[in-house]
């Protein structure tokens, strides 16, 4: 028996994957995404019936949708969901939630401190720091565009 190079595994592995069914999955992500935005919605309007202010029913809102994100997680549906929907809930508030909540799931065997509070970021940091930054950018062109005006 020959050992393959890279390249040749390589090839001899593309010849052989299963096509993907992308537009099946973009679908499949396009609907889950709309069902989980269609429940923050109703989420919103619910709870603009009980607080002052649209900004207070938002908070409200997006509270409510990261404890299901979580709840979610904690019992290993969401999971399940992300695996035929993908993007569809990766995308919304929830998968932010899915995210930080699988890392402490997976890391409390390691303690409090050390374990679920320095690993539960590890991968919602990047994307917080991000969303940071391309808002502190898009303000700075808005003023800046706004200021010639």
């Amino acid at each position: 028996m020959t050992l393959l190079q890279p390249k040749e595994y390589q090839q001899l592995v593309q010849e052989n994957l299963p096509p993907r069914p992308i537009v099946k999955n973009m679908l499949w992500a396009f609907f889950v995404g709309g069902l989980i935005c269609a429940l923050g919605q109703v989420v919103l309007t619910i709870a603009q019936s009980f607080e002052r202010t649209k900004n207070e029913a938002a908070a409200v809102t997006l509270a409510a949708m990261i404890l299901l994100g979580t709840i979610l997680t904690a019992l290993g549906v969401y999971d399940e969901i992300a695996e035929k929907a993908g993007a569809g809930v990766a995308v919304p508030i929830t998968g932010f939630a899915n995210t930080v909540t699988s890392a402490a799931i997976d890391f409390r065997r390691e303690g409090f401190l050390l374990g679920m509070g320095a690993k539960m970021f590890v991968i919602a940091g990047p994307v917080i720091v991000y969303g940071i930054l391309s808002g502190f950018i898009v303000a700075l062109i808005k003023s800046l565009v706004l200021g010639l005006f």
